[in-house]
């Protein structure tokens, strides 16, 4: 999942650069960036579920394979709306968290998931590596061959994954595409959607727009924009298994207090902090160690949702979070236009995390009820 993930994450870093090609505005980078994210997210969906149907090792395969062919287009544009076109089929590449998180979820006891789809979470610091590498190709061997390395990079991938994996044998009988979307009547998918579109999508739009946001705020060079983001795509990723472990020890919930408490509260100071850049800075790697916590505590709760239908229910979550990744990008660009500054953007943020964290108590609420009747 790591290589897909540095796929994924491959606009932000050079996103002013591709601006600075095709003389874009602001609005028009945003969609740029974001444009991945909306197809990684809503595709998550049918490749959670084929995943159930046909093994995680035949679908990661194809999927990574497929991603060449976009990169290798991508490195010959000479338009913005070919290199647009290009950015969504390379939007596929997010797909692969579902595809690895249902995978990996059939070889574990749920006593141990937590834990376990936190490490598989780990594939996330592939935002990381695009975050330092992707610059320094670009500077070193130009726009083109970014593109085209990564094309190289994801058939080695492909080929290795294919050779030394295995699936466990197929259920007996596959539900049809209806069957698994039945999982969208449990108020728990929603709950899990809408908590997983903050936390996830909290760590996806500051992964791909934090680059620019350094650069234009702060006035920071491509290389050490990417190094922070790549700090915080680090922290947040290190420390999701961490949140997977308490909440296999604790409980979801009271992890989640934490994280949406806190995540109100950075957010606060993100909004004040914007012409600090080390305060700035303090606030993002809180934020980063908040979200990734709260991403291991979320996916802990996924199987218990329906064990038959992991791999929907994954879908359907992960792409909520993805489309929490593919809004703030574009809001932020708005309101930059709108207003010339971020502090809008922030203090939304801090609002949303309130509803969770409102959202989360009367969840717990409902669920010491039913467990109260259950015993009476």
């Amino acid at each position: 999942m790591m290589a897909s993930f540095v796929i994924w994450n491959v606009f932000p870093p050079i996103a002013g650069k591709i601006q600075e090609l095709f003389q874009l505005t602001t609005v028009q980078k945003s969609i740029l960036i974001a444009t991945p994210v909306l197809l990684g997210s809503i595709v998550r969906i049918p490749m959670g579920i084929y995943t159930d149907r046909l093994g995680g090792r035949k679908v990661f395969a194809v999927t990574m394979l497929f991603l060449a062919l976009p990169l290798l287009l991508a490195g010959w544009t000479d338009s913005f709306g070919f290199m647009l076109l290009c950015a969504l089929m390379i939007g596929m590449a997010g797909t692969t968290f579902a595809i690895s998180l249902t995978y990996v979820s059939r070889w574990y006891p749920p006593e141990k998931q937590g834990f376990v789809l936190g490490l598989a979470g780990l594939g996330n610091i592939g935002g990381a590596v695009a975050s330092f590498t992707v610059p320094v190709i670009s500077a070193n061997y130009g726009l083109s061959w970014v593109f085209w390395g990564l094309a190289i990079m994801i058939v080695l991938v492909t080929v290795i994954f294919w050779f030394f994996t295995s699936d466990l044998p197929a259920p007996a009988q596959h539900k049809t595409f209806k069957q698994s979307l039945s999982v969208l009547k449990f108020k728990s998918t929603w709950m899990l959607s809408l908590f997983y579109f903050l936390t996830f999508g909290g760590f996806v739009a500051f992964s791909v727009y934090l680059p620019t946001f350094l650069k234009e705020c702060f006035g920071l060079t491509a290389t050490d924009a990417g190094l922070k983001t790549a700090g915080f795509i680090l922290v947040a990723t290190l420390i999701r298994p961490l949140g997977g472990y308490w909440a296999d020890r604790m409980g979801s919930q009271k992890v989640l207090v934490i994280v949406f408490g806190g995540t109100g509260l950075t957010a606060l100071m993100l909004a004040f902090s914007l012409e600090s850049l080390p305060y700035f800075s303090v606030g993002c790697l809180v934020t980063a160690a908040l979200l990734g916590l709260g991403n291991g505590a979320v996916f802990k709760m996924v199987p218990e949702v329906s064990s038959a239908n992991t791999g929907a229910v994954t879908g359907i979550v992960g792409a909520a979070g993805g489309l929490g990744g593919f809004f703030p990008p574009i809001v932020l660009g708005l309101i930059k236009n709108a207003t010339g500054g971020y502090m809008l953007g922030f203090v939304l943020l801090m609002v949303f995390a309130c509803v969770c964290l409102w959202m989360n108590r009367l969840a717990g609420q409902m669920r010491q009820e039913r467990q109260a009747a259950a015993a009476g």
